[in-house]
């Protein structure tokens, strides 16, 4: 049986994964702890396996971006020092996309990191002192996921889901995006832990996705009528130029599916399975029971 402890107790993606492994209690015993406060300091990781690390700083209202550095660096640096001494033997690290500094492109192994906001800046640190800890002891897995999304996820995509189903005509715009499902990312941690893997890994659904095909499934779903004009493509054209957010809607911004954990990559000489559940039906999914 693995044994896991999830760092942040209100971590969208840390509580999905609780619960998709809960499914399988002979195999996964889970715990989920805060990083709010000291009490962790005391806490005894010598029964765990895994440290599944999803706590931290992502927006905050303080005006002095060291709180960043003091959550997403710092912190997470000295819990991998205290598993290490704990003699845990798997450390997994949920960094961010955003370490790449740019709305659009292609992302390959070959690409350097330059991230912009103090956020992203601050998973970058993180991930180089983890890698600094690394051992044949201590795996360190680093995950960089695309645009997490599903039931209940905070966020862009929870943008895009309202701006659906307000705007009455959405530009016919072809773009291509890496996204990933939140269900598709548990199997993949579940996987890494399965496999007691080390490494930086890149999880994204099978498929990229196109921002109007997005937008027209979730309105299918929502059993709204979606109209889409090529006529508004030019105004896409040139707000991309000066806005960050068109950017990041109507650009194209994916990885390549061959880097490590991407759908054509290889983990222990095997192509990756955890594509779980499909695009449309994952737009499905993720509408709400609530709403169904």
């Amino acid at each position: 049986m693995k044994k896991i402890l999830i760092t942040g107790l209100n971590s969208y993606i840390g509580t999905s994964f609780k619960n998709w492994v809960s499914n399988d209690p002979c195999n996964y015993s889970v715990d989920k702890i805060s990083m709010r406060d000291s009490e962790w300091i005391d806490h005894s990781f010598s029964k765990y396996d895994v440290i599944f690390h999803t706590a931290a700083i992502v927006h905050t209202k303080e005006k002095n971006p060291s709180v960043y550095y003091e959550v997403n660096r710092d912190l997470t640096i000295n819990l991998a020092r205290k598993a290490k001494r704990a003699g845990v033997k798997q450390f997994i690290f949920l960094s961010t996309m955003g370490v790449y500094g740019t709305e659009t492109g292609v992302i390959t192994e070959d690409s350097m990191p330059a991230p912009k906001t103090e956020y992203a800046k601050s998973k970058l640190d993180a991930e180089k002192g983890l890698q600094k800890l690394a051992s044949r002891t201590f795996k360190v897995v680093i995950i960089r996921p695309p645009l997490v999304y599903g039931e209940g996820c905070p966020g862009n995509y929870k943008k895009l889901e309202t701006l659906a189903l307000k705007c009455p005509v959405f530009p016919d715009v072809i773009n291509r995006r890496s996204m990933i499902y939140i269900d598709n990312l548990s199997e993949f941690v579940k996987n890494i832990v399965d496999l007691d893997l080390g490494g930086l890994f890149f999880p994204q659904n099978k498929d990229y996705i196109s921002t109007t095909e997005l937008i027209k499934n979730i309105n299918y779903f929502h059993n709204n009528k979606t109209r889409v004009s090529k006529y508004l493509n030019w105004v896409v054209s040139i707000g991309m130029k000066w806005s960050e957010t068109l950017r990041k809607v109507f650009g194209s911004f994916i990885y390549d599916k061959s880097m490590p954990g991407g759908p054509e990559s290889y983990l222990q000489g095997k192509k990756p399975n955890y594509e779980t559940v499909s695009f449309k039906e994952s737009i499905k999914c993720s509408k709400g029971k609530e709403k169904a």
